[in-house]
């Protein structure tokens, strides 16, 4: 994920429902048990650590499956009460580490409740979100971490000094960790943005090939697509971890698929079927993940912006805040601004935010005359009274054109210029040279011949930049060469009246 280009906005739940999701995830309630049932009797080591002996208890007072000692009389059993206490572990870790148990005394290795509990019970909806916040960076960095087989295999072979070689491990825990928040942040970005799912699920091998495979690599060789490979499948594992906090909904990689003839490979995405792609793995970033990553995100220092954020702001913050949303969620957004407005006042304080001769006016302008046509018809007394201004009117008599208002003055020559060059410095800005854009050039240039003769001399800070981005966009040659040279001529114009 870019870490220069802006995020798209997202739309969070309600912090009083993402209280009640972060309380019911698997990871925390096991947390918020142990610190209840934490007491005098317990012990810990002085890293905090559950006392070995004690984990069995742990895992009954969670009441999982396998945890007594009469199940573990099989292999099954044995299996059983191994993950039980497993699981037991992974939540008293959690529970220390978010200060929901608090370690009383190190030398004789007690514990008891801590005040993140309390907030647990008592705490507001946010209180409630800070500690789940701690609980998910705890496993997340358990997600970096590599098979705890191989890690203990290593430890046993460290030297007398102690010291673990993690290059034999082929391990860099701040390449893990990046890897793992590179792949969240596309995640992200394919929920909250319009072109990705949504809040559907995203296939698991695009995302692994989303961090591996070049943007510019038509076809992804061998050599790429093992690496794929071999992503998916440590996001396979990672997301197995991820889940039981909340932060996603996840099926696995089928089994199955891995012990099929080729399976492994069709994994990286040579020999993928399509018609089930689910086989390989799928993921949603849950409502509770996306308020989560968003945190996370706004932390390392991006501008994660939110949906209803700017309904309390003014006009001018609205039309610049929107400038760079996609139109939905632009949509959204000024819905909920205008919701807490009376109409007309509401109509005069966008128009009267839209003017300005800056850079950033045509966008505003734009984002003006797609929030009036929310407000409806009662906005016409507003749009009246820019009729004879410069920079309004023409957006003015297109609105009142379209609502099919009376009596609408028809625009001078000059107008209409003036409003096709604004409108496309707004395109520009909005969509870069998108194909859309490329479209309106094309209809623009053949159905108004002559065009480039009269532009370059509006009087319109923009004028020379569209000219020339018309040139760039427009496939007639002949056509582009005429856009170059009102281009020119119109920078040589605003040279002249500079002087």
């Amino acid at each position: 994920m870019s870490d220069s280009s802006p995020l798209p906005p997202v739309r969070l739940r309600p912090e009083a429902e993402l209280a009640r999701d972060a309380l019911a995830t698997p990871l925390l309630s096991r947390a918020a048990r142990l610190a209840r049932w934490a007491g005098p009797e317990t012990r810990v080591d002085p890293g905090g650590e559950l006392a070995e002996e004690q984990l069995p208890v742990a895992a009954e007072v969670l009441g999982l499956v396998g945890a007594n000692a009469e199940g573990a009389a099989s292999a099954e059993g044995a299996g059983a009460a191994e993950e039980a206490v497993g699981l037991a572990d992974e939540a008293w870790q959690v529970a220390v580490h978010t200060g929901l148990v608090t370690v009383t005394d190190e030398e004789r290795g007690t514990v008891e409740a801590g005040e993140a509990l309390r907030l647990l019970t008592s705490g507001s909806p946010r209180d409630v979100l800070e500690v789940w916040l701690g609980a998910l960076e705890a496993v997340l960095a358990d997600a970096s971490v590599p098979d705890l087989g191989e890690m203990e295999a290593l430890l046993e072979e460290a030297g007398e000094d102690g010291e673990v070689d993690l290059s034999s491990l082929d391990w860099d825990p701040e390449a893990e960790a990046a890897f793992l928040d590179g792949v969240l942040g596309n995640l992200y970005l394919l929920t909250a943005g319009e072109d990705g799912p949504g809040e559907g699920p995203v296939p698991l091998p695009a995302l692994a090939a989303s961090m591996i495979v070049p943007e510019d690599m038509e076809e992804p060789t061998d050599e790429v697509l093992e690496q794929v490979s071999d992503a998916l499948m440590r996001l396979d594992d990672q997301f197995r971890l991820l889940e039981p906090i909340g932060l996603v909904e996840f099926r696995p990689v089928d089994e199955e698929v891995l012990t099929e003839e080729g399976g492994s490979d069709g994994a990286g995405g040579s020999g993928i079927d399509e018609a089930d792609v689910s086989r390989y793995g799928m993921v949603r970033l849950t409502p509770l993940g996306l308020y989560g990553l968003r945190a996370r995100l706004l932390e390392a220092g991006y501008e994660a912006p939110v949906v209803g954020e700017l309904a309390d702001k003014g006009a001018d913050v609205l039309l610049d805040g929107t400038g760079a949303f996609p139109p939905g969620a632009a949509r959204a957004e000024t819905e909920q601004w205008l919701a807490r407005r009376e109409p007309l006042a509401a109509a005069r304080e966008l128009l009267s935010a839209a003017r300005g001769a800056d850079a950033g006016a045509p966008l505003r302008r734009l984002r003006c005359q797609q929030a009036l046509s929310l407000v409806g018809a009662v906005a016409e007394p507003a749009l009246r009274e820019v009729l004879d201004d410069a920079e309004l009117g023409g957006l003015a008599r297109v609105w009142l054109a379209e609502h099919g208002a009376a009596d609408v003055p028809a625009p001078p020559e000059s107008m209409v210029f003036w409003l096709t060059i604004d409108t496309l410095a707004a395109q520009l800005a909005a969509e870069g040279n998108s194909a859309e854009l490329r479209e309106l050039v094309e209809g623009l240039a053949a159905g108004h011949s002559g065009f480039f003769a009269s532009a370059w001399r509006v009087e319109h800070p923009a004028t020379a930049e569209v000219l020339e981005a018309m040139g760039r966009l427009h496939p007639d040659k002949k056509v582009a060469k005429e856009a170059r040279k009102a281009a020119f001529k119109a920078r040589s114009q605003r040279g002249e009246q500079g002087e």
